[in-house]
């Protein structure tokens, strides 16, 4: 398929990347259940390992099926290039990776999943990293937080587990002002309702475990690259703008232009980190990506229609959907989500945290599970359990406090979902 870009999005979710197989004529993607390929030559291996030439050595760095998942991701989110690998939160890491070293820092939202915060507050001082935690709508902050050592701001469009919406265009600016690219975790909303890129970001992180998947079978991650952003504008990223010694003094950004990032991503990161997709997880994750549109139309009318039951519930407190007119973030959505705010939201259950565990224990539709993004609808309390490592501050912070339950609204009949909640409501209120 030429010409990608002029095709619409329900097209591309099917068609970008896939060519039939060459060598069977296969229409659906193969499962290249391998792990290493053969070369042509001598003279073609090492052009390969020295990338002259541009093709697959060994399925820890690339794999055909895997391949056509990067191209299709990138595609579909408007980017140059894409790494797909094991998990969202590897996908975190691979991010940062080629940006960071000792001593850096970066600024993220206090609006994020608790494995997120974890990983910032705790593993990534590992790496000599450090994360300053920022309120992203009090933009003076976000700014008064950048420093000389600051090498990326990292926020989520569209927040687990609250559905806040970020102001990205917003934030970008902020980083483009201050010569640092801004990372956003696009999972929550995938490219059917938002494009960071459109609006500003430099690179996009996905857990494709969820949303683009959309079927709960398979983990996996993907940082997408938008190739707009100067790595030689200053000395900021030396891992993209000066010589790398593994490569013979090879400059990625100089050599490779507008793709220095994605070809880091797998000839350092990939190489050297291993975190690796399987093909099988990224061929579920390929069928997953068919009916994204589908899908998240009826994920954003499922939930407009469960969350304003919710609202206007006695037995509930407050709900964060940002679909909700009654949401501080509600105008935020027709410029930042326009398809709709998503599918995940929290709600307060009367009665506190005895009453969230009644109601997580009594519904019968509803799965009680530690993920989001899947056709069935699904439900947590997050900080007993996702959010469990966090302060009580940080957990409130988040919209994870102990009085509140998280929904990923599903694709079932809209009403079955309603009289689930409806009996295990009352259930939890007496």
């Amino acid at each position: 398929m030429t010409n990608e870009t002029n095709y619409g999005f329900d097209t591309l979710q099917i068609h970008a990347g896939a060519r039939p197989d060459p060598a069977t004529g296969a229409r659906q993607t193969p499962i290249y259940q391998t792990t290493a390929y053969v070369f042509r030559d001598a003279d073609h291996a090492a052009a390969l390992f020295n990338l002259q030439e541009v093709g697959f050595i060994y399925s820890r760095l690339t794999n055909p099926t895997v391949a056509v998942l990067q191209e299709r991701i990138a595609t579909l989110e408007g980017g140059v290039g894409a790494v797909c690998c094991s998990s969202g939160h590897a996908a975190q890491i691979m991010a940062l990776f080629p940006l960071m070293g000792p001593g850096k820092n970066i600024i993220a939202s206090t609006r994020l999943y608790g494995g997120t915060v974890t990983q910032f507050s705790h593993t990534i001082k590992r790496f000599g990293w450090s994360c300053t935690f920022v309120d992203f709508d009090d933009l003076d902050a976000v700014k008064a937080a950048i420093n000389d050592d600051t090498r990326a701001i990292f926020g989520e469009a569209i927040a687990n587990p609250g559905g806040y919406i970020m102001d990205v265009r917003a934030i970008a600016d902020i980083a483009d002002e201050a010569g640092i690219p801004l990372i956003v975790d696009n999972t929550t909303a995938t490219p059917f309702l938002c494009r960071p890129i459109d609006l500003g970001a430099t690179l996009v992180v996905h857990s494709t475990t969820k949303y683009l998947t959309g079927n709960g079978t398979v983990t996996g991650g993907c940082v997408v690259d938008s190739g707009k952003f100067d790595w030689s504008a200053n000395d900021k990223f030396p891992s993209l703008s000066q010589p790398e010694p593994a490569y013979h003094g090879l400059k990625f950004h100089e050599t490779f232009g507008n793709l220095a990032y994605t070809f880091h991503g797998i000839a350092i990161g990939l190489r050297d980190l291993g975190m690796t997709m399987n093909p099988q997880a990224a061929h579920y994750t390929l069928m997953g990506t068919e009916t994204l549109s589908l899908r998240m139309e009826r994920h954003v009318e499922n939930a407009e229609k469960i969350a304003a039951w919710l609202e206007k519930d006695e037995r509930v407190d407050f709900v964060t959907y940002a679909g909700l007119k009654s949401s501080p973030y509600f105008e935020r959505v027709a410029k930042v989500c326009p398809r709709g705010a998503g599918g995940l939201f929290t709600f307060a259950v009367k009665g506190g945290y005895d009453a969230c565990v009644k109601l997580v224990n009594a519904l019968e539709i509803f799965s009680h599970v530690a993920n989001l993004g899947d056709t069935r609808s699904l439900i947590i309390h997050s900080a007993s359990t996702t959010h469990r490592q966090l302060s009580a501050e940080q957990q409130e912070a988040a919209g994870a406090g102990p009085g509140v339950v998280r929904v990923s609204i599903g694709t079932e009949d809209a009403d079955d979902l309603i009289a689930d909640l409806d009996q295990a409501l009352s259930k939890a209120a007496s």
